[in-house]
């Protein structure tokens, strides 16, 4: 029930969702329709990884400065800040559907500048419109599923817009797979993500707003009828009165929810103790799902692979589809278990393998940089005139490994023997980076290197990458959203999810915006070694300060941020089921 007496979960929610295909299916066409914009989310998320690769080799100005090619993957993450925020005024004052709606139209009209981008600013004006939608569509889409849930399968289906975020990531990595050999490669890859915007709208054009919100609005009519498709007629009466009995206390004791403008709403919902307690742990769990470093791989997940040791695009596109493919499995089991064994559990248990991983990655690259393959003068000097500049005026050339000669860039590349690039570290070539380097080395049937060195160890690397991703989507990659989707008084619902979605994106831009740089300023393994150790900070915050919300109804969650303390092992004493408000039990005079 969304307001009433807590239904157990004794079974996954997942199960149950099935089942209510066949039995309620409007409550799954709700949450798939609204999941659409989760899908839009995780593809302009993940097609820009592979399409980076195709906008480097068009336009010499983006390979040539790493600053450019951040700012094509970051900047849509600075529109998401924005569109988070505007997101959580208009899902206040205008309902969650019209919030959705915007989301579509910015995303359609993203889509078409970037196809048609005759320069890299266009690419990055486009990357706005698309970053605007995809803050808009982060927070609304599980903010609106999860008010037309029952509690009992809110969980699952609030991670059904996660899997349709990673259902949406692995299939940009189909759609750049499919264009590598298609004339304008990465303007269809970036264009494509029109049509679902589109049909997402015209979709939700026939489905109603939150019931919540609605009657919160005083439409109590239309949330009556709402509620009648939801839930079985014997409960819809038992979940109106708790609709009202909620919605009235909250107005008693806080007013309207139209008061002021949205800083004077987030200033209320700041000084409000169980909103103020929801956001450190709303707010909390988003940063810290940015900063265990999930987007560097979701961004530049062809990139890495290249840094292990795998310099071709396709093959690069290849093995980052099988890690995207990966993600998409580990939500499939976060919706089978986020209700049966909790979202804190989840949290915590995703962060260990995190951990793991992410310092496995420190020392894979390590190894590899160490082994890297020298820099052979007499090969170098047969390239004649594509000789790299800075090698040539180098005062020790013979010290020089492929290590050292990629950290000079965007001037220099590695050209080393194809057949055994990665079997066997074999001493290559350091040539300027450019067009004509690239076609003189592959002309002598080898393998051409801007990225990463050859490596005996990328193998063991890819491994690491596929251990961080299967264990980051059942837990840190969805739990943050369902808990933010729950954890916040309806009256600050919309204001406190913008403010997480804000977090949560800010963290984004500065993760992503710095990627590639940490990577030339401290190499790939100690960039590994420092989202590393974040995630140590991240496992230590969630340990104390995030409370488990599982299957409790959300005025039973407001309670437990009530009377609970700030730190989670002191709050986990009181217990919202044995305490739960007689006045929900029984209905009003």
């Amino acid at each position: 029930m969304v307001e009433g007496g807590i239904q157990k979960a004794e079974q996954s929610e997942y199960l149950q969702c099935i089942r209510l295909s066949w039995t309620r299916p409007y409550i799954l066409r709700l949450a798939l329709s609204a999941g659409i914009g989760g899908l839009l989310f995780g593809y302009d998320t993940g097609v820009i990884s592979g399409a980076l690769l195709y906008i480097r080799d068009d336009f010499p100005s983006v390979q040539r400065s790493t600053t450019l090619q951040e700012t094509i993957v970051s900047v849509a993450v600075a529109g998401a800040i924005l569109g988070a925020a505007i997101g959580g005024w208009i899902n206040d004052r205008y309902g969650r559907k019209p919030s959705i709606l915007v989301a579509d139209l910015l995303f359609f009209v993203g889509a078409i500048i970037m196809a048609l981008a005759p320069t890299p600013i266009w690419i990055i004006l486009g990357r706005i419109f698309v970053g605007l939608g995809v803050g808009m569509a982060s927070m609304t889409a599980p903010l609106y599923i999860s008010e037309a849930s029952p509690a009992k399968i809110r969980g699952a289906l609030v991670a059904t817009n996660g899997l349709l975020i990673t259902g949406g990531q692995f299939l940009a990595y189909c759609i750049n797979l499919a264009f590598t050999r298609a004339p304008g490669t990465w303007r269809w890859m970036l264009g494509v993500a029109g049509l679902p915007a589109l049909a997402q709208y015209f979709l939700l054009m026939f489905l109603p707003e939150s019931p919540r919100w609605l009657y919160r609005k005083g439409k109590k009519d239309e949330a009556r009828d709402i509620l009648s498709k939801i839930y079985p007629a014997e409960e819809v009466a038992e979940e109106e009165e708790a609709l009202r009995l909620s919605i009235e206390e909250e107005i008693e004791e806080e007013g309207g929810v139209d008061d002021g403008n949205v800083f004077i709403r987030a200033k209320n919902a700041w000084s409000n103790r169980v909103a103020r307690r929801g956001l450190v742990a709303g707010i909390g769990s988003q940063v810290a799902q940015q900063f265990v470093g999930i987007n560097t791989v979701m961004y530049y997940s062809p990139t890495i692979v290249q840094l292990a040791g795998f310099a071709s695009n396709s093959t690069a596109m290849t093995l980052a589809l099988i890690t995207t493919g990966l993600n998409t499995f580990g939500t499939i089991i976060s919706m089978g278990f986020v209700d049966k064994y909790g979202r804190r559990k989840l949290l915590i248990i995703s962060l260990i393998g995190i951990i793991v991983s992410l310092y496995s990655l420190f020392a894979v690259f390590a190894v590899a940089a160490h082994q890297a393959p020298r820099v052979n003068q007499l090969d170098t000097m047969h390239f004649g005139n594509n000789t790299c500049s800075a090698y040539t005026t180098s005062p020790n050339p013979s010290r020089w490994r492929c290590t050292t000669c990629l950290s000079v860039l965007p001037q220099c590349g590695f050209c080393a023997d194809a057949k055994n690039a990665v079997h066997i570290v074999r001493p290559g070539a350091c040539l300027d980076a450019n067009a004509i380097s690239k076609k003189a080395c592959h002309g002598k049937n080898r393998q051409w290197y801007t990225q990463g060195c050859p490596s005996k160890v990328g193998w063991l690397a890819l491994i690491f990458l596929a251990s961080y991703i299967i264990t980051y989507s059942p837990g840190m990659g969805i739990v943050p959203w369902v808990l933010n989707s729950e954890i916040y008084p309806l009256r600050h619902r919309g204001i406190c999810g913008g403010m997480a979605a804000m977090a949560n994106w800010l963290s984004n831009l500065v993760v992503s915006q710095s990627f590639l740089s940490l990577t030339e300023a401290v190499g790939p393994s100690w960039t590994f070694f420092i989202f590393a150790s974040f995630s140590v900070f991240a496992m230590v915050f969630i340990s104390l300060f995030i409370p488990e919300t599982k299957g409790l109804s959300f005025e039973e969650v407001e309670d437990m941020l009530r009377k609970g303390g700030w730190v989670v092992w002191k709050s986990e004493k009181i217990n919202p089921r044995a305490d739960k408000r007689t006045k929900i039990e029984q209905p009003a005079n």
